[in-house]
């Protein structure tokens, strides 16, 4: 252990922890910009300076361990000045117009510059210009970009795809798309990950709230939303509700009074993916001399972009099954419209969720089997549906309760769990089991691919056969498995991938708390709702046994297999059409 002072507080922290740690453990708080524990402690933005007793110059306290005897000053004279400087001088090359940017309120350097008191900035302002292209999911203003890195580090050491990278010298140094691409040339996942862990808003999501504004300010059309599993467990961050308070029943009364039609929930067709994508699965041991295995889940498409990128000789390998988003516009431009009785191309699709690379995979153009447009017209991410809540003036304490519109909105809480990693497999082995065996086992039987580790496995007995799975999150831990799967050195007959590390719940169109992972906290609140539910299989939703008996036919049947089913080389990743992103 190691005793020193800081800020006339006598404190004991283990050897090698850092400045900046030892005063957090303490209550103590050093503000920084750039710091991210074990991905960026290079001490660029120098805002975490401090004064040590004995050292002339100030040094970063991120990156420097703690000493026996050490007397630090977090807040001297010397300090707040040098941090006022070095926060004026980011400013000057800051797009600082606050009041149009995207994280307003949300954001670490105004929270810094507001607690410093800078109210001018002294240096001639120098902001980088360069073009985006227009109507990408992903979006970059290089005017606000405050060269931190943290962007490159955490897609290079977490997601394993080096999109970021540094471009030019000197004073023009900025992040740019590396190998000096178009972002849409890049391999980008679409996962969101540089979004939620930059401190300013040089990075966003495209912005389609306007979209569906008009299209519920328009009467000819009928308007129905999908919330995805993961949605619910995170919706009420921004708006300061505790999770208790935050159910997915008020998001619903928050919906209908901006004016839906219809608000439905995305669990009702990730029960129908457990019924497609699992007999899929089923069919395929039935001929495991004549598959190759493993399969692989299909519903997250920063995943499914991966693969198509990285491994493109594995595309046979995933499921046929569309995504639980793409099910449901299929579904409610097909199957209810003729509930309705109404023309399909009345209908306006929208998804809430926790997702940027959704808003990709709608607009991809073969996602029309329904016929009437896009399946799913619009996608809008956690983030922007509380926008939306705050341009409707909805008092979010105020809200009661209210159910999901039926029978879309009936689900299973085997479908809840789709919103953490290891939940798809879970509720695909749930149901497998009962196809296989006829009963129905214990719900959490298979609760093995459940936690927030990168990379599960686990074997399982389905009726006298080995089953052997794996579960991975994070795209740096996929690139492990699948080198392991390539070669030779693990053997799995499913696998189930998703981009995001910790799965939906800590997507990239999730609420940001700046240096705080929550997909952990958020995956805790899924489990405990599939706990609760009085249905835990997807095969016992009465909605979807419905949807069969009366539409569908069964699952893999011909009606399936053109709705709810893709040839995942008629799309690539270059089949992105700007046209449809219109504002």
């Amino acid at each position: 252990m190691v005793n020193l002072v800081i800020d006339n507080k006598k404190i004991e922290v283990p050897k090698g922890t850092t400045i900046l740690d030892a005063a957090r453990l303490n209550d103590i708080p050093i503000p920084h910009l750039c710091y991210l524990k074990e991905l960026n402690e290079i001490g660029a933005c120098r805002i975490c300076v401090v004064e040590i007793e004995g050292i002339n110059r100030l040094v970063t306290a991120c990156n420097n361990v703690v000493e026996e005897g050490m007397v630090i000053y977090t807040n001297s004279p010397k300090v707040r000045e040098t941090r006022r400087i070095n926060v004026e001088l980011i400013l000057s090359q800051h797009d600082a117009r606050c009041a149009i940017c995207v994280r307003s309120g949300n954001c670490s350097l105004q929270t810094i510059a507001n607690d410093l008191g800078i109210l001018d900035i002294p240096y001639e302002e120098d902001l980088p210009h360069a073009k985006w292209t227009e109507g990408f999911p992903l979006v970059r203003n290089y005017e606000k970009c405050i060269k931190c890195m943290r962007c490159i580090q955490v897609c290079d050491k977490i997601q394993g795809l080096n999109i970021w990278d540094l471009s030019k010298t000197g004073s023009r140094t900025n992040v740019d798309v590396s190998l000096n691409r178009r972002i849409e040339e890049s391999d980008c996942s679409l996962c969101g990950q540089c979004i939620t862990h930059c401190p300013v808003g040089a990075l966003r999501e495209r912005d389609d709230t306007q979209r569906v504004f008009e299209a519920l300010a328009d009467k000819d059309k009928i308007t129905i939303v999908q919330i995805a599993p993961a949605v619910r467990a995170a919706w009420g961050e921004e708006l300061g509700l505790s999770r208790e308070f935050a159910t997915v029943n008020r998001l619903v009364a928050a919906l209908r009074r901006m004016g839906f039609d219809y608000i439905f929930d995305t669990n009702f067709s990730a029960d129908l993916t457990i019924m497609e994508e699992g007999s899929e699965f089923l069919e395929k041991l039935k001929n495991r001399e004549n598959e190759k295995f493993p399969m692989f889940t299909s519903c997250c498409p920063g995943w499914v972009r991966f693969i198509k990128s990285q491994y493109p000789d594995m595309v046979d390998q995933l499921s046929t099954a569309k995504s639980p988003q793409q099910m449901f516009g299929a579904i409610a431009k097909s199957y209810y419209a003729e509930l309705l009785n109404v023309d399909p191309s009345r209908i306006f699709c929208v998804s809430i969720m926790p997702c940027t690379a959704k808003k990709y995979e709608c607009d991809v153009s073969i996602m029309n089997d329904a016929g009437a447009g896009q399946d799913v017209d619009v996608v809008l991410t956690t983030r922007e549906v509380v926008r939306m809540i705050k341009a409707e003036h909805i008092v979010a304490e105020t809200l009661e309760e209210e159910e999901f519109d039926t029978p879309l909105g009936i689900s299973s809480g085997a479908a809840v769990i789709f919103g953490a990693t290891g939940g798809v497999m879970e509720a695909a082995l749930r149901s497998a089991y009962y196809l296989v065996t006829n009963e129905n086992p214990d719900p959490d039987a298979f609760k093995e691919v459940r936690g927030k580790e990168g990379w599960k496995e686990a074997s399982f007995d389905l009726a006298g056969t080995k089953i052997r799975v794996a579960v991975a999150s994070g795209l740096g831990n996929t690139r492990r498995l699948m080198e392991a799967i390539r070669n030779g050195e693990v053997e799995y007959d499913f696998v189930e991938i998703m981009a995001c590390p910790g799965g939906c719940a800590g997507g990239g169109g999730q609420p940001i708390k700046d240096g705080v992972e929550l997909a952990g906290e958020r995956a805790e609140v899924l489990y405990g709702l599939d706990e609760i539910s009085d249905i835990r299989f997807s095969h016992e939703n009465p909605a979807v046994i419905k949807c069969y008996e009366d539409y569908l036919g069964e699952p893999l049947s011909h009606r399936s297999h053109s709705l709810l089913h893709t040839d995942q080389h008629r799309w690539e990743l270059k089949n992105w059409n700007p046209v449809i992103n219109r504002h």
